[in-house]
């Protein structure tokens, strides 16, 4: 959510920045709340007023009653009485505003940062580089599922009777490498200074839309039936939410947290779920990275924060590429995201396996994070970012490791979490 002062001293900037978002439907927002905003503030000092000078009126009745003015005391009873019935009016029609500009600011989109491509879709994101060389074995590279299936570690159609299409059992070493994977992860945060964090796997209404958009809420987001709860989509949600109304230390910054959590999204829409595989599901785990900072560290702590993904993936000889996405790719609450996508061996292609993102003070203007400085009172910079998500980062490993004889190797890096195992081989 953008400060409410930019649409008042710079409504075109705003309009400009809908356009490159291609949002073209929301720019009669910006001169709406603006007239509401002056229409609330009118209100707000109207009520401000009523009170002071209810106030001040009540001072003088005790002067006057000790002077014997009884009249004149009487009187001014008279006035508060009937300001005292005005206030509650006023009152109900300053929040009755405050609420309308409140709902139409949380769908304008955030600023976005000057470097954006500007494009109407994900088709329109750019390439910034690569890392590490892609091989084509000289072999066939099957379908990830019949690979992990040959390895006698996936069961989608238990998975199907226990909990329907968008779920899986693994099972047996592949299991151990999904789990070997997040573990080396966590460590892999650690020692860069990250601070571990479990966070709980539900979260309250006041936090998701805290930390995201409607559009994005109704597309992810499974509700809990009969209570003010979500399952998170991601970690990030609940390790946002750890905060909302708190006035961090300023000797505490940055906050750099690194989160585990499972994530449950729906998974609708044009794309669906993935019947065979694990590529689109509606349970995954991740290991999570978030960041709060001043809002002038901001982007030093964004290209940090990549690059820990791409350092991660190549320390498991996977190769990976960094993609600039583009404005209409871009959520509303953010400023400026890549995406770090993984070598397919099998497609011959990349694809997606993590996401960083700079939101500015989007997430806690809503959430109202904030830090006291020398020069005031300030909200903070939230920034967040994939290290690995499986089964995609899982997809990943085994599709660069798998070898022709069904067998998959372990990285070097992966083996200390798997009790040595060097390779998963096909059991006769």
């Amino acid at each position: 959510m953008i400060d409410i002062k930019l649409i008042r001293e710079n409504r075109e900037l705003v309009k400009e920045n809908i356009k490159k978002k291609f949002q073209d439907e929301k720019l009669p927002l910006v001169d709406e709340v603006y007239e509401l905003d002056i229409k609330y503030r009118e209100c707000k000092t109207k009520a401000d007023n009523l009170r002071s000078e209810k106030n001040n009126l009540s001072n003088q009745i005790g002067a006057l009653m000790r002077d014997g003015k009884k009249d004149e005391a009487n009187v001014i009873k008279e006035k508060i009485a009937n300001i005292s019935k005005e206030i509650p009016e006023v009152e109900k029609e300053e929040l009755e505003l405050e609420e309308k500009v409140k709902k139409i600011m949380m769908v304008i989109p955030n600023i976005i940062d000057a470097s954006v491509p500007i494009g109407e879709d994900d088709s329109k994101n750019v390439e910034v580089e690569k890392y590490g060389e892609p091989v084509v074995p000289s072999y066939e590279v099957p379908y990830h599922a019949d690979i992990i299936q040959a390895l006698n570690g996936l069961d989608k159609e238990s998975a199907g009777r226990t909990s329907g299409e968008g779920f899986y059992f693994l099972t047996g070493e592949i299991a151990r490498l999904h789990s070997a994977m997040l573990s080396y992860a966590r460590d892999f945060m650690i020692n860069k200074g990250f601070t571990y964090c479990l966070p709980p796997f539900m979260i309250r209404s006041d936090v998701v839309t805290g930390v995201m958009s409607f559009k994005e809420m109704e597309a992810m987001m499974y509700k809990i039936e009969g209570e003010d709860l979500y399952l998170i989509g991601t970690s990030e949600h609940s390790m946002m939410g750890r905060f909302i109304g708190q006035m961090i230390k300023e000797e505490e910054l940055p906050l750099t947290l690194t989160s585990y959590s499972p994530c449950f999204r729906k998974e609708g829409g044009s794309h669906g779920l993935e019947e065979r595989g694990l590529y689109r599901v509606h349970q995954f785990e991740k290991q999570e990275m978030v960041v709060l900072c001043k809002m002038e560290e901001g982007m030093d702590w964004y290209n940090k924060m990549w690059q820990y993904t791409v350092e991660f993936f190549r320390s498991l000889d996977i190769p990976v590429r960094t993609l600039e996405c583009c404005s209409g790719d871009l959520a509303d609450l953010k400023v400026k995201s890549c995406d770090v996508e993984a070598w397919s061996p099998r497609q011959q292609k990349y694809f997606e396996v993590g996401s960083c993102s700079i939101l500015g003070d989007a997430q806690t203007r809503r959430l109202g994070i904030r830090y006291k400085g020398e020069e005031g009172t300030k909200y903070l910079c939230s920034l967040n970012n994939t290290v690995v998500a499986t089964p995609r980062g899982l997809i990943a490993m085994i599709e660069n490791n798998y070898q022709e004889d069904g067998s998959v190797l372990i990285p070097e890096a992966l083996r200390p979490y798997m009790g040595g195992v060097e390779k998963i081989v096909i059991k006769k």
